[in-house]
């Protein structure tokens, strides 16, 4: 079977992007990945996206993004998994590489979330829950992220400080990213002292809303070599996985087991031929730091309601055991929604290269994990250095 490699990666810094449209952003990162891998074509674009029309009223992404970069008569197209669209996108890039139909794929990840009155942004992004059964009812993604908090807390005794402790972690790390949106660590008391937003979830629990676009190039290694794309900079996407759960938490079996990446993990673990112990650092999806915990115990990290230990025993931090959120993960780079598996992907791509400003010190493989929904549709992606 043929095999998928990153060649080109290029992002904007997350932030509140007021004088940038949807399309100067994404088409900013995109030519930034054309201009790092060296190309000027594509055979086809693949852009990962949640919720473009309710956000700034513009659908038909590919033939926007596409058309605006100049790219010509490619095929290009919207891949929406809520949340984890960017993540999504990219494994439709590789399918397209990996299948032989395409040589050299360009997969972008955007979001402009900041056009829009606060009221409407948080309906929006509840648009990616069960409509009947939650939305409809005035559930919020921040309530329904409390209530499991919530219950985690009870069911294995932890408290608000101790899940405090991934938000310290990865502002610590995204003070040093350039391209991250707050670059400004911060103190348990800070997260402890920040207002309420849904009891037991407070302000410096969840991450921001904003803008960002990521993006990468893949091609096969045999075509990179033609295009004379220096080896150092190949990053192999070795393994994926995609599975979904319920959409909405009440037909969940186990409200405090991310079901859905438990099982992308094992699909994506198998395909690259590794175990979790091979993983060198995890770019996981921390939209709320509640979704850090089950994380590391759904990707194998930490057994069941010992995620936030980890935390508390300082094995998640740049230099310990497992390393997380390595530039600041969405609670400090910020998550633009269908963004943030492309901005993840190419964080993962600069600590292989050995090119990241918070470096794991010798990484050779990497993970990535978004979250679409409550846990409803997740992907997880494993990448090796070359």
């Amino acid at each position: 079977m043929r095999k998928a490699v990153i060649i080109g990666a290029g992002m904007v810094p997350v932030g509140e992007h007021w004088k940038l449209s949807l399309r100067d952003i994404a088409v900013e990162a995109l030519l930034n990945s054309m201009d790092d891998a060296g190309i000027d074509r594509v055979d086809s674009l693949y852009v990962g996206n949640m919720a473009s029309g309710s956000f700034v009223e513009q659908e038909n992404l590919g033939a926007l993004i596409a058309d605006w970069a100049g790219l010509g008569n490619i095929p290009a197209v919207k891949i929406e998994a809520a949340c984890a669209s960017g993540g999504a996108a990219l494994q439709e890039g590789v399918k397209a590489v990996l299948s032989g139909l395409e040589d050299v794929v360009a997969v972008v990840g955007v979001e402009k979330m900041t056009d829009t009155w606060p009221s409407d942004t948080t309906r929006y992004l509840a648009y990616a829950a069960d409509a009947d059964w939650e939305l409809f009812h005035g559930a919020s993604f921040v309530a329904l992220n409390a209530i499991v908090m919530r219950y985690y807390m009870k069911t294995y005794r932890y408290t608000e400080e101790d899940l405090a402790l991934f938000a310290v972690n990865a502002h610590t790390n995204g003070a040093k990213n350039p391209y991250a949106m707050f670059k400004r660590p911060i103190k348990v008391e800070t997260v402890l002292k920040s207002p309420y937003i849904a009891d037991p979830l407070k302000l410096f629990d969840a991450s921001p809303v904003c803008d960002g676009a990521a993006s990468v190039i893949i091609t096969t290694p045999e075509k990179a070599g033609e295009l004379g794309v220096p080896r150092e900079k190949w990053v192999e996407v070795a393994g994926m996985g995609r599975a979904i759960d319920t959409i909405n938490l009440a037909n969940r079996e186990d409200l405090l087991t991310l079901k859905a990446a438990r099982v992308a993990a094992e699909r994506a673990y198998k395909m690259a031929g590794v175990t979790v112990k091979d993983i060198d650092f995890f770019e996981i999806h921390d939209a709320f730091t509640i979704m850090a915990a089950l994380s590391l115990e759904a990707l194998g990290v930490a057994e069941r309601g010992k995620g936030a230990q980890l935390a508390k025993e300082g094995q998640i931090a740049i230099d310990s055991d497992y390393p997380i959120q390595t530039m600041g993960g969405l609670k400090a780079r910020g998550h633009p929604v269908g963004a943030t598996g492309m901005y993840q992907t190419v964080e993962a791509v600069l600590q292989l290269r050995g090119e990241a400003p918070n470096q794991v010190p010798d990484a050779e493989v990497g993970l990535t994990q978004n979250i679409g929904g409550t846990g409803s549709n997740i992907t997880v992606n494993v990448f090796r250095r070359v």
